[in-house]
């Protein structure tokens, strides 16, 4: 919904909207929100909002805990799981300082700036994801299991894919919230699931991404589930991936190449930022998921690979990530290691055309390599330039720590 501020005010009247949720990211991408009464609303969007920076993980200390979160109309949307009458609405919000500087650690601002950059440069690149998660039943106190709700397989249908009620109410849930889910179907883990996005520009792909987690959050509990988004679930299941396809404009084979190019230069110092968890490296190098630094067509062994597309669907999938990631920082980043790529002219390594995960060791010996845990993970960030250019220190602090 594209809403000035003065339409956003007579919608609340007219629409009968009691609360305003103001919503914003930690440093890790969790989402947080404050919820206002529309009287609220003017001073918002003229002074913004207070809140105690420092209850937020990665925020900050007491000495500075004073921060400020400023409603952008342009994103307003209605939570469609909320009563009609007395409507809840939400708005995602900028962080400032209370001297009006943006904050430092406000993740959205940073993604902003990349795509910014980008403009200027004469480059707009568009993302789409794929998130899986499994679903779990619940005890008896209503405490998540690791019970999974079915045992069904890759794309299996009902009665096996006994999720496939909740991904319809979750699909038809984004579409009221204007979000464009492109598929859904069962993964191939007992109760996991993926649903897939029509690429859109940067910040609307992260905004919706963070969207997504919480919608599917919401309806698994509403069907007395719990929905697990972590990296590894399961020890001897696929892990969940944070599969994401992006593409740039204008764009030729030669830019295509020059952009992974420069994506598998600073991957493995990105990786503390597309994996942040220790349980992301239990699942990295296992069931499809990636752990050398190569590129392919259509190759599911790959770190990188070109999925079988035309036109204005053709795109790179970048395989590692999972869905513990910020995607606002996995989004810019992946811009910025783009643009380096496609200024410097990178070339692109041959593709390593053959399955990874039957390899000889021979071959597999001579191939770079993500790294292999958390502690490899912030080592090689604490130490690249590529990371202290684009990253703020006090966000690098708290991954590092």
């Amino acid at each position: 919904m594209l809403y000035s501020k003065d339409e956003i005010m007579q919608f609340t009247r007219e629409e009968d909207v009691k609360f305003i949720r103001l919503a914003f990211c930690d440093v890790f991408g969790r989402q947080k929100n404050i919820s206002i009464m529309p009287d609220e609303l003017p001073r918002a969007f003229e002074y913004g909002v207070a809140f105690d920076g420092s209850a937020i993980r990665g925020f900050g200390d007491v000495t500075h805990s004073d921060l400020l979160l400023h409603p952008e109309p342009d994103t307003l949307t209605a939570l469609p799981w909320r009563p009609e009458h007395g409507r809840v609405v939400r708005m995602f919000s900028s962080i400032t300082d209370p001297d009006g500087k943006p904050f430092a650690c406000d993740t959205r601002s940073l993604l902003k700036d990349a795509v910014r950059e980008a403009a200027d440069a004469g480059f707009r690149f568009s993302f789409g994801a794929e998130q899986e998660f499994y679903l779990f039943q619940l005890d008896e106190r209503g405490l998540p299991t690791k019970t999974p709700y079915d045992t069904a397989g890759y794309m299996d249908i009902a009665p096996e894919d006994r999720g496939e009620n909740v991904r319809r109410e979750i699909c038809l849930t984004l579409e009221q919230m204007g979000i464009r889910p492109e598929s859904s179907h069962h993964e191939e883990g007992p109760g996991q699931n993926e649903i897939d996005f029509r690429y859109s520009d940067a910040l609307s792909a992260a905004d919706d991404t963070i969207t997504f987690q919480s919608v599917v959050r919401t309806v698994a509990h509403r069907n007395g589930l719990y929905a697990d988004f972590s990296a590894k679930p399961l020890e001897n299941a696929p892990g969940n991936g944070f599969h994401i396809n992006a593409s740039v404009q204008p764009c030729g084979d030669a830019l295509a190449q020059n952009m992974i190019a420069g994506i598998l230069k600073n991957i493995g110092d990105m990786t503390l930022f597309l994996n942040p968890t220790e349980n992301a490296y239990a699942r990295l190098g296992k069931q499809k998921a990636p752990t050398y630094i190569t590129w392919s067509h259509e190759n599911r062994s790959q770190l990188v690979r070109i999925p079988a597309a035309v036109g204005e669907y053709r795109r790179l999938e970048l395989r590692s990530p999972d869905p513990t990631a910020n995607p606002y920082l996995a989004f810019a980043l992946i811009i910025y290691a783009s643009l380096e790529g496609l200024r410097e002219g990178y070339a692109l390594e041959p593709a390593a055309d053959f399955n990874l995960f039957t390899a000889d060791a021979q071959t597999l010996s001579r191939l770079r390599k993500l790294p292999g845990s958390l502690g490899e993970a912030r080592q090689c960030a604490q130490i690249s330039p590529f990371i202290r250019r684009y990253i703020p220190q006090a966000i690098l602090d708290s991954y590092c720590g």
